[in-house]
């Protein structure tokens, strides 16, 4: 399977820490972009007996996926435990089957949150939860300032509010959203070991991102203005992550009411015989 970045995996570990409010025990689990989200190991230490279905965010990281997870012929495991299933984003599942559906660090990679939760839901089944981490809009705050005084096009693209993001769970059709955030601060010995743990966790989605390519000079100069700007008392680089965290959970559907009822004369006298009645025999 593809490595995970460092990072993913340490939230992924937090995250699972938080399980402990889904009371009931799911028998089917969704991972939304398993690879990358790293937690793959939690979900099957917590829950041993689910079976744990993958999406991933295209047919092509599917299928390879699938051909990295397949055991050796040797392997007894091969023989003891059945491959997970596996989905490309846009065939994912939507029959209500997932009693958990688990989403590590890969939200903020979505164009269109709200379709996103729209699309959750169908394959979340009534009373199952959705659990989210996220980047928040804090992240990578200095190294935006550094690019924002050089005058050059953003480092990133922009992160969503977790507020914002409860807002859009409930239109979704997800109740009592609960929304929170950690600040992280990571740390590294120089530029270029910071830039190198930087590209693990994606590139620039920024729409208005410098178009072309960076020469050797804007790199040197780049590096150097790292070292001058992010260095911390120790000497070492630091930049801060902001890590939304949220869950929910799907309701029965509402019954709809309509803006207007309407009763016929016949109907209404009757009830007002019945009331009569009544009234007398009391």
């Amino acid at each position: 399977m593809p490595t995970a970045p460092w990072l993913h995996g340490e939230i992924a570990r937090r995250m699972a820490e938080r399980l402990s409010i889904v009371k009931a025990t799911p028998a089917v689990v969704i991972d939304w972009w398993s690879a990358q989200g790293g937690g793959a190991s939690a979900l099957r230490a917590q829950y041993p007996q689910a079976r744990i279905e993958a999406v991933e965010p295209n047919e092509g990281l599917a299928q390879r996926s699938a051909r990295d997870a397949r055991r050796a012929w040797w392997s007894p495991r091969r023989w003891t435990q059945s491959a997970m299933p596996l989905w490309a984003e846009d065939a994912a599942p939507g029959d209500a089957r997932a009693q958990l559906l688990w989403s590590n660090m890969m939200l903020h990679w979505s164009i269109d949150p709200a379709r996103l939760f729209a699309q959750w839901r169908e394959a979340v089944a009534v009373d199952g939860f959705v659990m989210f981490s996220c980047f928040g809009p804090d992240t990578l705050r200095e190294l935006r300032g550094l690019y924002r005084r050089l005058g050059w096009t953003v480092p990133c693209h922009a992160f969503i509010d977790m507020h914002d993001l409860g807002d859009a769970m409930v239109h979704a059709g997800f109740a009592d959203p609960v929304m929170d955030m950690e600040p992280l601060t990571l740390t590294w010995p120089d530029a270029s070991a910071a830039l190198a743990e930087l590209r693990t966790l994606g590139g620039n989605a920024a729409a208005y991102r410098h178009p072309g390519l960076r020469t050797p000079r804007w790199r040197t100069r780049l590096l150097a203005e790292l070292e001058s700007a992010l260095a911390g008392p120790d000497g070492r680089l630091q930049l801060s992550f902001e890590i939304v965290y949220g869950h929910a959970f799907r309701p029965l559907p509402r019954v709809r009411v309509a803006a207007e009822t309407r009763v016929s004369v016949e109907a209404l006298r009757s009830l007002a015989r019945a009331g009569g009645k009544s009234a007398s025999d009391a």
